[in-house]
């Protein structure tokens, strides 16, 4: 299903949430199956699966990240089932260091500090990250697909990083 169609945007990484939350609500008042509480069966079938599109559509278009994959996805690349690994060598030894750095924060004199730094480190590459991802996507070029995916592959990467780093925070806090 194109999400972009559903909610009648025009399929891009850059749109406007606001109207995205409007189209929302729009949608979801539209279908939702209160207002067919007293149609037939499959009507409220019908409208079960609809209010499901439009939240699934919704999840999607408002996650930067998600929006991204739905693009590539809508380009015929899907990632969801991807084993491909990331050939940066740049990205992998930075990819090191932080692991390496995730590992020493309970040594740490400061544990929080280092927390700190490395919630800044993340938000620094990951914003690099996404302005490039965005560039990638205006057009739908082949190549730039496939470093869209790339960056998208990075990303995923460094959520992970922010679930680890997160974990170990509130081992630090209890």
């Amino acid at each position: 299903m194109n999400y972009f169609e559903l909610f009648d945007l025009v399929p891009a990484f850059d749109i406007d949430t606001a109207n995205l939350a409007e189209r929302y609500r729009d949608l979801q008042r539209a279908v939702h199956p209160d207002k067919f509480a007293h149609a037939s069966e499959q009507q409220k079938l019908l409208s079960v699966q609809r209010t499901a599109q439009v939240n699934d559509g919704y999840q999607t278009l408002k996650s930067p990240l998600r929006r991204a994959e739905h693009m590539l996805s809508l380009r015929g690349i899907d990632l969801s089932h991807e084993t491909t690994t990331i050939r940066d060598s740049g990205f992998l030894m930075q990819q090191m260091e932080w692991r390496e750095m995730l590992e020493d924060i309970n040594d740490a004199a400061e544990p929080q500090d280092a927390v700190d730094a490395l919630y800044d480190s993340f938000a620094s590459y990951e914003k690099s990250l996404f302005t490039l991802l965005s560039q990638l996507l205006i057009t739908a070029a082949e190549d730039d697909n496939k470093q869209a995916a790339d960056q998208i592959r990075k990303l995923k990467f460094m959520a992970k990083l922010n679930d680890e780093l997160a974990r170990i925070e509130d081992a630090l806090l209890d």
